[in-house]
């Protein structure tokens, strides 16, 4: 089942573009980007300030301590990151509601150009597994070639299984799978190759079929084990790529599919909502240094291979070695290269499934965070950051502080005992303008979700989409308390991570994720969440002897240490999920109206798990 021979290679130039090659709306969008980009800045830069103000001034007020500077130094790095989601979100939710044309001024790609023929580029589809359940992921890739067979442009697409994996038996059922589908649909546009080692991860994958096959292709279309795309996402993927030759990744607005495990129904809830305002407000300024995710994205073949090779770091894993977190990396090297990296900032037929219990979101987390600290390295690389705009450097930047300053929120808990002690003797304390500083921290926190939660309320027909007005808010006040109580496990366990990563214990590497949901033992969760426990009961104890007032206050984000194991156990229950699911709560659109790619996704499933 290797690659056969093809049509003729398409010409595989990498060549920077005239100028003349930009359409117009996009060349109007440029001109804006630097006001934009100025006004993020100003606006950071003010809430921050104004934030760091309060602190100070609350800790001068009896005397300025240890205790008082340790809370200064935790609001200099939680504010930053909480702050941009404020601001990223409100511009979104403006560029949705009060502006005429605002996604457009996000992604002015979407303008389409005067004159734009039928699609002739060819894409390859590619999956990329590694001790997977064969026949679950095979079931998604072909639920992706019938929509697009369905849509009449199929012939403009192959699938590749490009497997990683190590077990013989599911290496054997792999190849099964694959072959069952091509004696039931033909051969000519199913591949399946399978690397003997998995040599620098998924990363190493790819760039094998781009150096092997790729040369037969304009694009390469990503999806992990977990995705789903539909045809007509693709279809419009594809031609705004044709559209645009400057375009060198494409990346579409991920949403979670329906899902039976509680805890990925609240969470995918929380995080649809989360994203979408955000995700327009980011677009409408990082314009042509956009992310990538490494799936569910249409990317440049000849670009990607030519300029986005990624280095090996110097020394020992985890932060030497191949590197993790390489979509990040691949997106800042394409735009080094001259081409453009955007994202779609729209909901659209574009899914992944989410982790099915918090033992497992975590795992992911901690992965994510050794691979984002790696770019500590890559950027000491001699000559890595020659020629990187900007705009891709905090990328980078923004990238590694999104794990560094996550003890921040432990360390503020731990302090806060102290602190209340030392305000306690203080005769002139602003409480009022600290009871102010805590309610403004929370709604910067808590803006992406609203201003999501804001646009399903303003848009027609959005709350309907959910159940009604009644399952809606109830979901939306279920998934506030998940994401304080999660919030609260994470901010921990990478903090642990953290401290064994400087004691050199931490482990690095991809692991086989769990995709179906499954109950947590009560032991399972202990083990896993004991130390959160335990940090939240001796906090929560010293607040009691120092001010229960304040352990009233503290209570929202103290709760999730306290309760960590049996938040894990509850969420992962099947018998929770199956009850959020007979009740709509936490429901998404497509669960009450499913789109064609998933009805064929369910009929996709069972002639597959009969061959593997």
């Amino acid at each position: 089942m290797s690659s056969r021979a093809g049509p003729p290679p398409h010409p595989a130039s990498s060549t920077p573009l005239a100028p003349a090659d930009v359409t117009p709306a996009i060349l109007q969008s440029l001109g804006g980007l630097r006001r934009r980009r100025l006004f993020m800045l100003v606006a950071n830069a003010v809430t921050l300030a104004a934030v760091l103000a309060a602190v100070i001034r609350l800790g001068a007020s009896g005397g300025f301590s240890a205790a008082d500077a340790a809370l200064v130094l935790c609001a200099l790095a939680i504010t930053p990151w909480n702050a941009i989601g404020f601001w990223n979100a409100a511009v979104g939710l403006v560029l949705l509601h009060a502006r005429r044309g605002g996604v457009e001024a996000a992604a002015p790609f979407l303008v389409p150009p005067p004159e734009q023929g039928p699609l002739s580029a060819r894409t390859a589809v590619l999956m990329t597994v590694r001790n997977e359940d064969p026949a679950r992921a095979l079931a998604r890739l072909r639920a992706v070639k019938a929509d697009l067979d369905a849509s009449g442009q199929g012939a403009l697409f192959d699938f590749h299984v490009l497997s990683d994996t190590s077990c013989p038996q599911i290496a054997a059922a792999e190849a099964a799978g694959v072959a069952a589908w091509r004696a039931q649909e033909g051969r000519e546009r199913i591949f399946y190759r399978r690397r003997p080692e998995n040599t620098d991860f998924k990363a190493g994958n790819i760039r094998d079929f781009c150096r092997t096959a790729g040369a037969r292709y304009d694009f390469m279309l990503p999806l992990d084990a977990d995705s789903l795309m539909g045809a007509k996402t693709i279809l419009k993927m594809a031609g705004i790529m044709a559209a645009h030759p400057r375009l060198g990744i494409l990346q579409s607005l991920v949403v979670g599919l329906p899902a039976r495990s509680a805890f990925a129904r609240i969470f995918q809830f929380g995080m649809r909502h989360g994203m979408r305002c955000y995700t327009l407000g980011a677009t409408w300024w990082a314009g042509d240094c956009g992310p990538f995710w490494g799936h569910n994205a249409l990317v440049r073949i000849a670009p990607f291979r030519d300029f986005c090779h990624l280095p090996h770091l110097p020394g020992a894993p985890p932060l030497g070695g191949p590197i993790l977190s390489h979509d990040q990396v691949e997106a800042v090297l394409m735009r080094r290269a001259g081409y453009e990296v955007r994202v779609l900032p729209v909901e659209s037929q574009s899914y992944e499934e989410n982790p099915p219990a918090a033992t497992d979101f975590v795992g992911r987390d901690l992965r994510w965070c050794l691979g984002n600290l790696q770019y500590l390295r890559l950027l000491a690389l001699p000559g890595f950051a020659a020629g990187l705009p900007a705009m891709s450097r905090f990328q980078l930047v923004w990238a590694i502080l999104m794990f560094v300053t996550v003890p921040a929120h432990v360390l503020l808990l731990a302090v806060l005992p102290l602190a209340a002690l030392e305000a306690g003797q203080a005769a002139d304390y602003p409480a009022g303008l600290a009871a102010g500083l805590y309610g403004a921290m929370l709604a910067l926190a808590l803006a992406p979700k609203l201003a999501g939660v804001a646009d399903v309320a303003l848009t027609r027909g959005g709350v309907a989409g959910y159940g009604g007005a009644g399952r809606f808010a109830v979901s939306v006040a279920v998934e506030t308390v998940f994401s304080f109580l999660l919030g609260a496990i994470t901010a921990m366990a990478v903090t642990l991570e953290m401290g064994r990563l400087l004691l050199g214990r931490a482990r690095s590497g991809w692991r086989v994720q769990a995709r179906d949901g499954h109950g947590v033992s009560w032991r399972s969760a202990a083990a896993a969440f004991w130390p959160q426990t335990v940090f939240g009961l001796a906090v929560a104890a010293a607040l009691a002897a120092v001010s229960p007032l304040l352990l009233v206050w503290a209570a929202p984000v103290l709760a999730g240490y306290v309760l960590a194991v049996p938040f894990t156990v509850a969420t992962a229950a099947p018998r929770l999920g199956a009850l959020a699911v007979r009740l709509g709560l936490c429901a998404v659109p497509e669960e009450r109206a499913p789109t064609a790619v998933q009805r064929r996704l369910a009929g996709a499933d069972a002639p597959l798990r009969a061959a593997a």
